[in-house]
């Protein structure tokens, strides 16, 4: 009995040794297979986590594109400064971080806003991260700004001890020329948080700037250029450790270098731009743009009052940018407004020669029809006044003294929507696609919109406003500026062009932009002669509305216009000012060498009067000195070059 129980005994044991001995090899297979997924299957994964645990990317600024006038001086350039960020997974809270607010001076309320970030950071798991927690863990917090050099020596001397904190180059725009051109060549502002959702995926983080308005927006993809980066091994200090350390785990490429971006030429002078400038000091607010007639390329666009783009672009601080912004919002001015493209107004009587060219080439008049002004003309129950008693006028003596009576009469044989066709075919009532500010398209009012606007029969008395550039019909500076250089060229409405080419920091020209026509207009050649004489006449004859203002050194033609507004007080302004913006436009539009053109000019004045008092004498300086720059470069290259021969 004995001996059979010693046997049952041995039997219950080699069963239990069998099932130990299976779960010991099915558990060493599970961890052989377990081993087997982490090395061979997962194996790439997880070396590539290892590694990211121990390297890191350290971004290389790069160097925003210079933008240059058309003489290749600069106009927008690049000034050293240095940026301070933080990764919240490396900082130390007890060592590191107290010596960094002090040294940045970070203030109380802002101190304790990046401590709570920095610990709600490091309190997530360092395991099991959806991808937004991983990019938040490691993304670095900006810091400061453009900060002094004391401070830097300080952080990049004491760089080892400082983890988690780095100082970054990054070079801070700067206008030579201030306020001079500020609409046309733009500023930089900072990318907003709303802004890094859009532009994180092309490169942009916290605290990096880019154009808001002008070329600097426009041309943004060419101007930034694009970051570069080396790869560093943490943790190591010694240098043949280092060197050791990433022969072994960096991979290539090491170190990419930034890319510069791209320098812009433009076609402003800012030798003309200087000149208005001068030219307009007296004057509140206001536009002025030169085109050369032969290319379409904007030589001047000017708009007053203007601002700083130095402090508005962050050089003085943000509270100094706050500020200013502050105040531009508030001036009844709008220094914000580019007045020479986002704007319109109504043309006055620079828009005559337009008019009559439409009834012109429907026959309905001609160079000896003959009108008797006797201070107005009587339309219905309405008497539209004249600016004088002019007496019997024909087509040219009615362009030179700007009787509004001839093209009262004018209207009311000409239809309003003939009228709309031909500006529309110089280019009002249509954007020009300049694309460097938002645009207004102006209007050129028809049968139809008035209807629309008014539901109401139509009152030929729209049409008579129409013909003197009054009424609903507005034009923006830059259109205004384009149809003048198309009547001095014959009738070749050019594309607008701000930038003359695209090249590398070396002077290499990348891209070149050449002129672009975008309406061939082929008026009646006997007819623009015609408008033309008159226009110059305008300027040279006794009974012109120009002469008393012209100056004896500028050969130039051109049309004076004095346009009404409405009598509606702005938003914010002071009931005793009123008077003042309850004053008409001043308008000059002409060209120059009358004979010969080479360059069309407009000159708005806001609110400042009579056109031929206050807009003239404006556009007379301005021509005047484009005549002296121009013979004074003719001299210099023909002293460079005396072998060269005269065009």
């Amino acid at each position: 009995m004995a001996l059979l129980g010693q046997r049952s005994d041995v039997g219950e044991f080699r069963r239990r040794y069998r099932w130990l001995v299976l779960t010991a090899v099915a558990a060493f297979l599970v961890l052989m297979g377990r081993l087997a997924q982490l090395q061979l299957v997962q194996g790439d994964v997880h070396r590539a986590q290892a590694r990211k645990n121990i390297i890191r990317e350290r971004s290389l600024a790069t160097t925003r594109g210079v933008i240059r006038d058309n003489q290749g001086r600069v106009l927008a350039a690049n000034r050293p400064s240095y940026n301070v960020h933080m990764t919240p997974a490396e900082v130390d809270l007890t060592e590191t971080w107290p010596t960094v607010v002090k040294l940045l001076g970070i203030g109380e309320p802002e101190k304790g806003e990046l401590e709570k970030k920095i610990k709600d950071i490091q309190a997530l798991p360092s395991k099991n991260l959806t991808p937004q927690e991983e990019r938040r863990k490691n993304q670095q917090i900006l810091l400061k700004v453009d900060v002094d050099r004391d401070a830097v020596a300080y952080l990049e001397t004491h760089a080892r001890e400082l983890k988690g904190v780095e100082v970054s180059p990054h070079p801070v725009r700067y206008y030579p020329y201030g306020e001079l051109g500020a609409h046309s060549i733009g500023y930089m502002r900072e990318v907003g948080a709303e802004d890094l959702v859009k532009l994180e995926e092309r490169g942009y983080r916290a605290g990096d700037r880019l154009g808001a308005v002008g070329v600097e927006r426009r041309w943004e993809s060419y101007l930034r250029g694009v970051r570069g980066f080396k790869k560093i091994v943490r943790g190591v200090s010694r240098r043949d450790d280092v060197q050791e350390v990433e022969a072994r785990y960096l991979e290539e490429p090491r170190r990419v270098e930034p890319v510069p971006g791209r320098d812009i030429s433009l076609t402003l002078d800012i030798d003309l731009i200087t000149s208005i400038d001068k030219a307009f000091r007296g004057q509140l607010a206001g536009a002025v743009v030169i085109v050369d007639v032969r290319t379409g390329r904007i030589l001047a666009m000017s708009s007053k009052p203007s601002f700083d783009a130095n402090v508005v672009s962050g050089g003085n601080g943000v509270k100094a940018v706050a500020e200013t912004f502050r105040r531009l919002n508030a001036d009844p001015l709008k220094p914000s407004l580019d007045k020479s493209i986002s704007a319109a107004y109504p043309p006055g009587s620079t828009y005559k020669p337009f008019s009559a060219l439409a009834a012109l080439s429907d026959r309905l008049i001609d160079l000896d029809t003959e009108v008797d002004c006797r201070g107005g003309y009587e339309y219905g129950k309405r008497f539209f006044r004249c600016t004088g008693v002019h007496r019997k006028v024909q087509l040219h003596s009615a362009i030179v003294q700007s009787c509004n009576t001839y093209f009262y009469e004018l209207g009311s044989r000409v239809s309003i929507d003939r009228l709309a066709a031909v500006g529309i075919e110089y280019g009002f009532g249509v954007k020009t696609g300049i694309g460097i500010n938002p645009e207004s398209r102006g209007r050129m009012p028809t049968r139809s919109w008035y209807t629309r606007r008014y539901k109401e029969a139509f009152r030929g008395g729209f049409t008579l406003l129409s013909a003197i550039g009054q009424g609903a019909t507005t034009v923006t500076v830059l259109q205004l500026t384009l149809a003048y250089a198309a009547l001095a060229n014959g009738g070749t409405l050019y594309q607008p062009q701000v930038v003359r080419s695209i090249e590398t920091s070396d002077g290499t020209v990348v891209q070149d932009f050449p002129p672009r026509v975008r309406r061939l207009i082929e008026p009646n050649q006997e007819h623009l002669t015609w408008i033309k004489d008159a226009l110059e006449g305008v300027v040279t004859e006794k009974e012109g509305t120009a002469y008393k203002e012209r100056s004896r050194d500028v050969d130039m033609a051109g049309k004076t216009g004095t346009a009404q507004v409405s009598h509606v007080t702005p938003r914010g302004v002071d009931p005793g000012k009123i008077w003042y913006f309850n004053r008409d436009h001043a308008w000059f539009s002409g060209y120059a060498p009358s004979r010969s053109p080479e360059i069309a000019i407009v000159v708005l004045v806001e609110h400042g009067g009579g056109g031929g008092k206050n807009a003239v004498p404006i556009a007379m300086r301005v021509v005047r000195d484009w005549q002296k720059l121009k013979e004074k470069r003719l001299s210099s290259k023909d002293d460079a070059d005396p072998g060269a021969k005269p065009n």
